[in-house]
């Protein structure tokens, strides 16, 4: 008798429980059993749209945190536009949907038992495993960033919780006439545009509250790469000589007791330092072996399924993901749908869609009433294994109030099709 899809993975499920250890909890027989590793844009999604779209499948939630903190809307915070509490969310309704939530870390990955590990012992068996663990810095990269963040002088703010409190204190503290030094690296990392955001908004507060001072933005990029003319017209309009903002500035050695900034080309003074260092895919991606690119930073991914080539039964979302698309909460957002509905194929005994689309929307505010947007629609091309821009789209060329507006919108519809 031939076995179809179904009976395989009851059959193989069925035959590695038997082989494993009774400590290990098994998804039962017929049921499919997803762990997702990360419970942010990427992995929340992917675990509420699994359970929406195919109830037969079991799903684990795996997140160390007891609640979501955005990092979208954190440089509201840094700006004074906005409170912790108003980027910081519940993960209560999750569980509603039939999520398993764990609170924990993992700490290994068995891809040939297809077994996790987590950090309070556990061990949890999977038919697939999903992994948006966001990304992790690599600050041995800048010389001295370690010891200037472990004296709490160096700050990159770049995931948002206990830093974003720790810098927005820094700058209440900075005396007008202060300098704020910000530094990005070239890309790729996570969300482009949002030191321009950063300059932005902490101009705005200083505007209102230390009208004297001056933010330096040392720039690993060729010049402002995402939404360039409405910064630039933003920066000219609202803050004229506020912001100086230095391309091909990469920095290369940080001294947090003389309050130093080197890069390739100035050595600056600061106040106040928020390095952003260069970004590479969450740790637990190298334990899986699929942070696999050539340079060992990202994880290249089938484009229509998001599984690694080389390592069967995973599948990587989000900023952890070697690709052409920006590192985004809106891309990480539709990379989980699309995962999503592969693994609902995939049960089914059914072939995914080779074409999936991505729509990218990006708000950018650029003062306390104003923000504009950059989208585009890109769509799978399974030859070129690449997403392709497809025709219209485009940034905004100046922000704007009504944009503003969308741009709030946007926040409260992102969290909701996330956490609700």
């Amino acid at each position: 008798m031939a076995l179809n899809r179904r009976d395989f993975l009851k059959l193989s499920s069925a035959g590695l429980a038997a082989a494993l250890t009774p400590k290990i909890a098994f998804a039962k027989v017929g049921k499919p059993h997803v762990v997702v590793v990360g419970a942010g844009f990427g992995g929340a999604t992917c675990a509420k749209y699994l359970r929406l779209w195919d109830p037969n499948i079991q799903v684990t939630l795996i997140e160390p945190n007891a609640k979501f903190i955005s990092c979208p809307m954190s440089n509201w915070v840094l700006g004074g536009m906005r409170t912790m509490q108003d980027i910081t969310k519940s993960y209560a309704k999750l569980p509603g949907y039939g999520i398993k939530m764990v609170q924990d870390s993992v700490t290994g990955v068995d891809t040939d038992k297809r077994v996790i590990t987590t950090q309070r012992g556990s061990k949890i068996a999977y038919d697939r495993l999903v992994l948006a663990p966001g990304i992790e810095f690599m600050t041995g990269l800048i010389e001295g960033y370690a010891e200037g963040e472990a004296a709490g002088k160096v700050l990159h703010a770049w995931k948002a919780g206990p830093q974003t409190i720790a810098l927005r204190k820094q700058l209440e503290a900075m005396p007008d006439g202060g300098v704020f030094v910000i530094a990005s690296p070239p890309p790729p990392g996570r969300c482009v545009s949002g030191p321009y955001e950063r300059a932005s908004l902490v101009a705005h507060y200083f505007k209102q509250h230390k009208p004297k001072s001056k933010i330096i933005l040392l720039d690993g990029h060729f010049d402002v790469v995402s939404k360039g003319p409405m910064f630039k017209a933003a920066w000219k309009k609202f803050y004229p000589g506020m912001i100086d903002h230095r391309p091909y500035n990469l920095v290369t050695k940080v001294d947090h007791k003389r309050m130093l900034v080197t890069s390739e080309f100035d050595e600056v003074k600061a106040d106040v330092i928020n390095i952003v260092p260069k970004q590479r895919a969450g740790a637990i991606c190298a334990s899986a072996g699929v942070r696999a690119d050539t340079a060992g930073v990202w994880c290249p991914v089938n484009s229509a399924t998001y599984e690694a080539p080389k390592v069967p039964f995973v599948h990587v979302l989000g900023d952890s993901v070697a690709s052409n698309m920006p590192k985004s909460a809106h891309v990480s957002n539709n990379q989980a749908k699309i995962c999503a509905a592969a693994l609902v194929e995939i049960f089914n005994g059914r072939e995914p869609n080779p074409y999936p689309v991505i729509g990218s929307t990006s708000y950018s505010a650029t003062s306390d009433t104003t923000s504009g947007p950059i989208a585009v629609v890109m769509r799978n091309d399974p030859e070129r294994e690449a997403y392709i821009r497809q025709p219209g789209g485009g940034a905004a060329l100046e922000g704007d109030e009504i944009n503003f507006e969308y741009n709030k919108s946007w926040f409260e519809n992102i969290w909701a099709d996330t956490l609700g």
